[in-house]
């Protein structure tokens, strides 16, 4: 290592311009050296020909602060790797002992064939987080809007629809943690990569990413519950449709804080060594949540065959055609798929990192518009176009506009100065008022005899 002080190597990741790194070390250049560079991680002191500088790994999110950042001075006084064109800031850093070896598994597989490869994979990754990110705002509009329509419309609260709002608020949940992570994230590269964003602020950071894998078991956990109930609705003989909600909630919120408690406690103590967390899911300790997250994907593919066969069995007994019947099931396959989060057992399987760019491409924008636009499918297929959700909204609209109607039409009655008009023009309102005030267009309010 070169002649530099204890200051300067605990400071050498806080530099954040080869000026300052220069002008740090100015007084210690000398000739035969190789000079102070800064390779936008790491400061690194001037360094004798013909020998190895290390640097403690920064705190840096999937890096292992124990460990040490090497970079070698050739017998020439040049830092190795270093070309003309790159100048003070050229030369290569071996920043391999710093990864944590989840992180370092998935290097090896991504410049398994070449940096060309890698680099083409990586801009596939950029372009699949940008898919991501619209999808998870639309999914999050679409879901929070679905909340909102369930909340305000009494006639619409029932068994079904009152499961349809748990798993909503799950995925709202879920959604929010996750987009503000990737908000944050962004805006903190493109100041550096220190600032004070929330992957850089202990506590804060490994807080949101509890409560974000508990949402997202939530989510899965009542995808189980619709599933369960729509199997046992078509298929069990003496279902009461008077389900346990008291066991439902227990079921759907209240046993993933246990098993979130559980796999954060487990997180805390064996996945040390690199900063909130990073690549927790890469552990063997994330399948305290993703096993029985894949056990509710299995459970509820069972379902589908289940209902499916049921439908099917139904659909042949009726004068229907062959092709009709295919139709209806395949339809009803498809709507059931992201209801029961079967589409997110893509996101489970590794992907293909070693294989070639289509391979990989295919999988990353597959797994990403399924999983990311989850969100709006479910809120379409399972509001926005039920037909008791838009004759229900249908009608409040028409009775608004209705009683808009009602008063211009008084007034112009009684300009008129017909006796006989303007005792219509009172009944009539009477009448109507009194045919729409069941409707949910006051929030569910009780009907009224007043005008």
């Amino acid at each position: 290592m070169g002649t530099s002080d204890g200051a300067a190597i605990i400071r050498a990741w806080e530099f954040t311009s080869l000026k300052a790194c220069v002008a740090y070390y100015q007084e210690e250049v000398q000739d035969g050296w190789c000079n102070a560079t800064w390779d936008r991680i790491l400061c690194w002191p001037p360094t004798p020909a013909g020998t190895v500088s290390r640097l403690p790994c920064p705190p840096l999110k999937g890096v292992d602060p124990s460990q040490v950042a090497e970079r070698r001075c050739t017998a020439a006084a040049h830092w190795e790797g270093r070309t003309l064109k790159e100048g003070l800031e050229g030369g290569w850093t071996n920043y391999t002992p710093c990864l944590i070896p989840e992180i370092r598994v998935l290097m090896d597989k991504l410049y398994a064939k070449s940096k060309e490869d890698a680099q083409l994979k990586l801009h596939v990754a950029e372009v699949s987080r940008l898919i991501e990110t619209v999808g998870l705002s639309l999914s999050l509009a679409s879901v929070l809007v679905s909340i909102v329509i369930f909340s305000y419309f009494r006639s619409l609260r029932n068994n079904r629809t009152r499961m349809h709002f748990n798993l909503f608020v799950a995925m709202v949940i879920q959604l929010m943690v996750r987009l503000t992570l990737y908000i944050d994230q962004y805006i903190t590269r493109q100041t550096n990569h220190r600032s004070n964003g929330i992957d850089n602020t202990p506590v804060l950071c490994e807080g949101f990413y509890v409560l974000m894998e508990y949402a997202r078991t939530a989510m899965f956990l009542w995808m189980f519950i619709e599933g369960h109930y729509l199997n046992s609705m078509l298929t069990v003989a003496v279902f009461t449709d008077r389900p346990n909600h008291k066991i439902y909630n227990l079921l759907g919120w209240g046993l993933p804080v246990l098993m979130t408690a559980v796999w954060a406690a487990v997180t805390a103590v064996k996945h040390t060594g690199t900063q909130c967390w990073w690549g927790y899911n890469l552990s063997p300790y994330f399948w305290i949540l993703e096993g029985p997250r894949l056990t509710v994907i299995i459970t509820n593919f069972l379902f589908l065959l289940n209902i499916l066969r049921v439908l099917i069995t139904k659909l042949q007994a009726s004068v229907s055609s062959e092709a009709q019947q295919v139709k209806k099931a395949v339809r009803a396959a498809i709507v059931l798929l992201p209801l029961l989060g079967i589409t997110n057992s893509l996101q489970m399987v590794h992907s293909p990192l070693e294989g070639n760019i289509v391979e990989f491409a295919a999988w990353s924008f597959g797994t990403t518009f399924l999983t990311a636009f989850q969100g709006f499918f479910v809120a379409l297929l399972y509001c926005f176009l039920n037909n008791e959700v838009r004759s229900t909204i249908g009608k409040c609209l028409s009775n608004l506009y209705t009683q808009r109607l009602l008063p211009k039409r008084s007034k112009r009655n009684i300009s008129n100065g017909a006796a006989l008009s303007v005792d219509l023009a009172v009944e009539e309102p009477l009448t109507v008022y009194k045919d729409v005030s069941g409707q949910d267009c006051d929030g569910g309010a009780q009907a009224t005899t007043s005008v």
